[in-house]
C-alpha cells in the first residue's frame, strides 16, 4: 500500500488530560509503517453530552502511513487501552482518559460495523474542526464543504487554545 495522510482527532478528560494527550502523541509516530507529519495545538473544550464530566483536551494530528484502515484502527485502540481506555456503550458520549478517531483516511470512504471514514459527527464538532483546520488547511470534504465553512456552520462551543490559559501563581 502506499503511503497516505490520515487526520486523526485525540480527545481526554480523565486522569491528567492534558499531559495524557501531550503523552500519546509522540505515540502516533512510533505506530509500525507511520510518521507523524503535524500536530495542532491542543484546546480545552466544553464536552457535548448530557452526562456530567470535566472539560476535554483535544488535538488533530496529521500521519503517513501504509497500514489498512482496519489495522489503523486496531492500533488507535491498543493505545487508548494502554491510556486504561473503558468503553461502555451505554455512555457513548461519557468521559474517557483517551479516545483517538480516525477522521479522514487519504480518500477512503466506508461505512462498517467497526470503522466510518470519513468520521460521521465530525462536521458538527467545533472541537473537531479547529484543530482539523490547523493541520489540514481548509480542506474540502466531498458533499459538505470546506473546513472552514462547516466550523462556521458547526453548533458554538466553549473551547480555547490550551496555551492562551492563565496560570496561576
Amino acid at each position: 500500500m502506499r503511503p497516505v495522510k490520515v487526520y486523526i482527532g485525540i480527545g481526554s478528560n480523565l486522569g491528567d488530560p492534558l499531559q495524557q494527550v501531550r503523552d500519546v502523541i509522540p505515540m502516533l509516530d512510533k505506530l509500525p509503517h507511520t510518521r507523524l507529519l503535524a500536530v495542532s495545538s491542543l484546546y480545552r473544550t466544553e464536552p457535548v453530552s448530557d452526562i456530567q464530566q470535566d472539560d476535554y483536551i483535544n488535538a488533530a494530528v496529521c500521519i503517513e502511513t501504509t497500514l489498512a484502515p482496519a489495522a489503523l484502527l486496531l492500533e488507535l485502540q491498543a493505545l487508548e487501552f494502554a491510556f486504561y481506555r473503558h468503553r461502555d456503550p451505554a455512555e457513548k458520549w461519557g468521559p474517557r482518559t483517551m479516545d483517538l478517531d480516525i477522521l479522514l483516511f487519504g480518500n477512503v470512504v466506508m461505512n462498517d460495523s467497526h470503522l466510518v471514514i470519513p468520521h460521521p459527527q465530525m462536521h458538527l464538532r467545533q472541537f473537531v474542526l479547529q484543530p482539523l483546520m490547523e493541520v489540514a488547511g481548509d480542506l474540502y470534504l466531498v458533499g459538505l464543504g470546506s473546513l472552514s465553512y462547516l466550523a462556521r456552520q458547526a453548533p458554538a462551543l466553549r473551547m480555547h487554545k490550551v496555551d492562551d490559559e492563565k496560570t496561576v501563581a
